[in-house]
């Protein structure tokens, strides 16, 4: 089998792996219908998270089910599924309480981006559609393996309700489907921060009824100048950098929420900050498979197309053009088809 794997810094080849196998009773083995580079695997492209040796990468799939373990009883071999980027066994306590990217047995899912996937915790893990879908909609669904799922949660994070002021910190595919979420979850207003025609125009499409170009403190005055000198009910921080954070905090009302799903890089808060700032926060790693069931019904039934956010379709052989397209921004989001 032929998969994706990192190198070093700029350095992504497609080239011969170990085909995967059932390893444990508990696992799958699914045939790839479509994968993509994410927003956070460009950390390890970039040299920001370092990579000490040659790593398969990819975190984000959906397919056709070819072969299940002894213990499997849920999952069957035909189906097409969608599974989050951590397994869990989905009847922990985390998992119980919503919150299966921390479940007690837990394990990450990587080396996506090739032909074949073994998921762990199959039973617990993935989630199979009524039937095998149309082509159209396998970008969609692909999305909620983790992008779609991950602006979902940093708008659930941020307490989203109806008629609401929502402001949404990142232009990437997670802030633009923070931007659907928040339109699904019936905010009145959305802020979208963002400086790029192309990203602008998306969050448009999904439903920001506002753009703002500035950044830092000028950016959180123009949200307060939005929300009648207030802040927003609830902000969406979907980057991860100190910059985000800080422009998240500030933007947001006093006892409004933030919900924070970039992956921290140089993070820091300073406490008596947050302690007078009297707002919420609430991330990290989106428990997608809480919300799989809802956003597979949402993408089939046509309600939602998160599948927009890929604006760069490539042969999964071609993995390293489409690293380099969203590393120079050329590209938001990158779909890889086997």
């Amino acid at each position: 089998m032929r998969g994706t794997v990192l190198y070093g810094p700029g350095d992504v080849r497609f080239e011969e792996r170990d085909v995967p196998r059932i390893i444990k009773p508990t696992d799958a083995i699914i045939r790839m219908s479509a994968t993509c580079v994410c927003g956070s695997d460009l950390w390890d492209y970039r040299g920001i998270n370092p990579v000490a040796q040659p790593t398969p990468i990819g975190h984000e799939y959906c397919g056709i089910v070819e072969e299940v373990g002894s213990a499997v009883r849920s999952i069957k071999p035909g189906q097409f599924v969608i599974g989050s980027f951590f397994a869990s066994d989905n009847t922990c306590p985390n998992c119980q309480a919503g919150y299966q990217s921390s479940c007690q047995h837990r394990e990450f899912v990587g080396g996506a981006q090739a032909g074949l996937l073994r998921v762990p915790l199959a039973d617990g893990t993935l989630v199979a559609t009524a039937d095998v879908p149309s082509d159209d909609l396998i970008p969609s669904l692909l999305t909620l393996s983790d992008v779609m799922g991950t602006g979902w949660f940093a708008a659930d994070a941020a307490n989203v309700r109806p008629g609401k002021a929502v402001a949404v910190v990142g232009d990437g595919a997670v802030g633009l489907l923070g931007v659907l979420s928040a339109r699904q979850m019936g905010a009145g207003r959305i802020i979208a921060m963002s400086r790029h025609e192309s990203r602008q125009k998306l969050a448009r499409e999904f439903g920001a009824t506002d753009i703002v170009t500035e950044r830092g403190d000028e950016g959180v005055a123009r949200i307060k100048e939005l929300t009648n000198g207030i802040g927003a009910d609830a902000v969406l921080e979907c980057v991860g950098t100190q910059e985000s954070m800080m422009q998240a905090i500030h933007s947001t009302r006093p006892g409004g929420y933030v919900g924070y799903v970039g992956v921290p890089h140089g993070v820091a808060l300073n406490g008596q900050e947050l302690f007078f700032a009297h707002v919420h926060l609430h991330g990290g790693p989106a428990p997608v498979r809480r919300f799989l069931p809802k956003l597979i019904d949402l993408v089939w039934n046509r309600k939602i197309n998160p599948g927009k956010v890929f604006d760069l379709t490539l042969p999964l052989d071609q993995v390293a053009e489409g690293y380099r397209a969203m590393d120079e921004r050329r590209a938001i989001k990158t779909l890889l088809r086997p």
